[in-house]
């Protein structure tokens, strides 16, 4: 439902309840996992290439071309997952357009029906129907039955664009990670600094999802080691049998 000052009497901009802070915190979250599987992803790539090959110009091959496949398939991926969602938006606003077109009285009781299931007197709720359809019908519509804002609609091309540079800030992590170093530290150094990267991403994840921070933070850490505890075991036997 709306809130408006009928409804929310001490209601404040700032306040967590509104829906651009919403918006933003779970772009923040998408982010945050952007991030994550982009240091998670690469890392897992070079510790394997480092426990089979000493060789700077294949750890740096394989660390770009890792980079550069996570990000466009993340973006790839949220832009047809975003496209899909906004089609899918965009039909429901297109349906309730001709719905109030062409039966005024029946969304209007409809919307009414909706306020008073909240808690609203009968006589309250088709109070608040009819003000905030006189206002913007389409808008209290897609607020009280889809849960949408007609004007701030999914963006699949900002979904890309987002995914692919949280992606990319991660990766670059374990990236340069090994290249820096000399040949022995290489491995334990990427080790270091990824389970710090991965204890951020996990802390902040989890307090911008309102969630106690041990656990998820854990399940990140314990995830990311066992990706390079395996690709460092596979890198190592395949090194040893080629070499």
């Amino acid at each position: 439902m709306t809130e408006t000052a009928a409804t929310v009497p001490h209601a404040h901009p700032d306040e967590p309840h509104t829906g651009g802070l919403a918006n933003r915190l779970n772009w923040l979250r998408a982010g945050v996992l952007g991030a994550n599987d982009g240091i998670v992803s690469t890392a897992g790539i070079v510790v394997g290439v480092a426990a089979a090959s000493a060789d700077r110009t294949a750890l740096f091959t394989a660390g770009i071309a890792a980079l550069a496949a996570g990000a466009v398939s993340m973006a790839l991926g949220e832009y047809v997952s975003v496209s899909t969602q906004r089609d899918t938006e965009a039909a429901l606003l297109t349906k309730e357009r001709r719905e109030l077109r062409e039966e005024p009285e029946a969304e209007l009781a409809e919307l009414a029906g909706l306020y008073e299931a909240k808690g609203l007197s009968s006589a309250t709720a088709h109070l608040v129907a009819a003000e905030l359809t006189e206002h913007d019908a389409l808008a209290a519509h897609a607020d009280a039955e889809l849960k949408l804002d007609p004007d701030d609609l999914a963006n699949p091309w900002l979904a890309a664009l987002s995914s692919a540079i949280a992606f990319t800030v991660g990766a670059l992590l374990p990236l340069i990670a090994v290249l820096l170093p000399p040949v022995a530290w290489r491995i334990p150094v990427v080790f270091v600094s990824v389970l710090l990267a991965l204890m951020l991403t996990g802390t902040i994840g989890a307090l911008l999802g309102g969630a106690k921070v041990l656990r998820p933070t854990m399940r990140v850490v314990i995830g990311g080691a066992l990706a390079m505890i395996v690709t460092y075991g596979i890198g190592s036997l395949v090194g040893t049998a080629v070499g």
